[in-house]
């Protein structure tokens, strides 16, 4: 059984981080920082699901808030993404002080779209990346595709795409990632959208799990 409990870390000059550290029972093979949408938070069931999955499988998780929904509850991001980036980093850094294990990084959506560009500038951050409904272009808008750092993503990649994610078709997710030098699985969601929410997220959880340690390796 995992231990769940509230999470902040300020510190002088750095992004805060906040969310919720869930600890697996005994010693943590691997951790994972996880966060969400552009219109969510670290408490969507979404990222709960995922996170007691992992921390059944013995991977601790940081599910957290990135700093434009730190500075307020509603609303969607502001900017270029770059504090998102930094707060994702900041994370990173001390979810690896608690547990010194290799560590993954993730997000659904524009959190994982964040996360991955993150990957992309400095490859050695994560040992693999969870993206979870990744906003591969506008709904309807297919030309304005958010793949320019896809070519130099150097970490292995699991993308969990719902068959019916107006971002992004699964033929449009195929020949995308094909741009990606790192290793990658696909893994979709029958029925699902964006949200997927089809069919429960405890049994998705499970089935993510098993899909991103066959990708990454047994930690």
């Amino acid at each position: 059984m995992s231990a769940v409990e509230s999470f902040t870390n300020q510190a002088p000059g750095q992004p805060g981080v906040r969310g919720v550290l869930h600890r697996p029972d005994g010693n943590a093979s691997a951790a994972l920082v996880l966060t969400h949408g552009a219109g969510s938070n670290c408490r969507a069931p979404l990222l709960v699901a995922m996170a007691e999955a992992f921390a059944a499988g013995g991977i601790a998780v940081l599910r957290c808030d990135l700093p434009f929904r730190q500075a307020r509850p509603h609303g969607p991001p502001f900017g270029n993404g770059t504090n998102d980036r930094a707060g994702l980093r900041r994370a990173v850094d001390v979810l690896r002080e608690i547990v010194p294990v290799r560590t993954f990084l993730g997000g659904h959506s524009y959190g994982g779209r964040q996360a991955s560009m993150l990957a992309a500038e400095d490859p050695a951050l994560a040992g693999g990346l969870l993206l979870l409904s990744y906003p591969l272009h506008p709904p309807e808008k297919p030309e304005q595709l958010r793949t320019a750092h896809f070519p130099k993503l150097q970490t292995p990649a699991l993308f969990v795409h719902g068959c019916r994610d107006p971002f992004g078709s699964l033929e449009e997710m195929q020949s995308a990632r094909r741009q990606i030098p790192a290793p990658t699985e696909l893994l979709h969601i029958e029925g699902a959208g964006h949200d997927l929410g089809r069919g429960g997220y405890d049994a998705l959880a499970i089935k993510v799990l098993a899909a991103f340690l066959r990708l990454v390796g047994q930690p």
